[in-house]
């Protein structure tokens, strides 16, 4: 599953499964480009780029300016944000925000991403969905929206430009252990965090969290050569927590 000579944009690559995707890419051989909101480390390969997603000319500005410089082969659209919250207790501007993020942002990087794709012969997009967007989770109104959202896109994408030699595949995590995981916990369980990491690890049938490697390397495999036989899938990554809990 090698990725040489491969030209990779990720976006939301500076931590959690991002980092993880950026890293296994360039183990892989590819050389990446990181859009995020804070600058990442660089090394031989990676390419950071300060750059918000839900902005329509900035993410038009950035890729732009990549893809004149070498055809862009990969796209992964992995940048997003999270809120809690059932419809009633999420305020419009909550609402807005992960719309503009999750949805926007996506919508924005494929399409300054797939002009060049179309005109060098094809290409791979990857978006980052999750189990959210398939089964109802509690508290989680503005964040099912945007991964149902995120799927559909996929889905639409794929069929539009499978005659162009582009493949549009979604991942769909469960729940991850990310830095923001410790950070939610920190912030809403103080001096409970080991206790509730526990039992949220266990609403996972298979009994514990997802690590950000195993996001990753799934998405290489999706990203390279050998999955060209696959367009137009969600792929859950999930332990168990879709057909397990249904």
């Amino acid at each position: 599953m090698r990725l040489n000579h491969k030209v990779a944009i990720v976006t939301g690559g500076s931590s959690g499964i991002g980092e993880a995707i950026v890293k296994e890419f360039g183990d892989h051989g590819a050389t990446v480009h990181v859009l995020d909101t804070q600058a990442c480390d660089t090394r031989d390969g990676l390419h950071s780029h300060t750059c918000d997603v839900s902005d329509h000319g900035a993410v038009h500005g950035v890729i732009g300016s990549i893809c004149s410089k070498s055809p862009v082969d990969i796209l992964v659209n992995n940048a997003g944000v999270a809120a809690i919250g059932d419809l009633l207790s999420t305020s419009e501007e909550e609402f807005e925000r992960l719309f503009r993020v999750n949805v926007k942002g996506i919508y924005n990087c494929m399409h300054a991403c797939l002009p060049s794709m179309v005109d060098t012969g094809g290409g791979v997009i990857l978006n980052m969905a999750s189990v959210a967007a398939t089964v109802g989770i509690s508290d989680r109104f503005a964040y099912s929206m945007t991964k149902g959202a995120v799927r559909s896109m996929t889905f639409s994408v794929a069929k539009d430009y499978v005659g162009k030699s582009i493949r549009c595949n979604c991942i769909s995590p469960a729940r991850v252990h990310t830095p923001f995981v410790d950070g939610f916990l920190a912030a809403h369980y103080p001096g409970r965090e080991q206790e509730m990491y526990e039992s949220l690890a266990k609403t996972q049938p298979i009994g514990r969290m997802g690590r950000p490697e195993e996001i990753a390397q799934l998405a290489v495999y999706l990203c390279s050569d050998q999955a060209g036989f696959i367009t137009g899938t969600d792929i859950p990554i999930d332990g168990g927590f879709i057909k397990l809990n249904t």
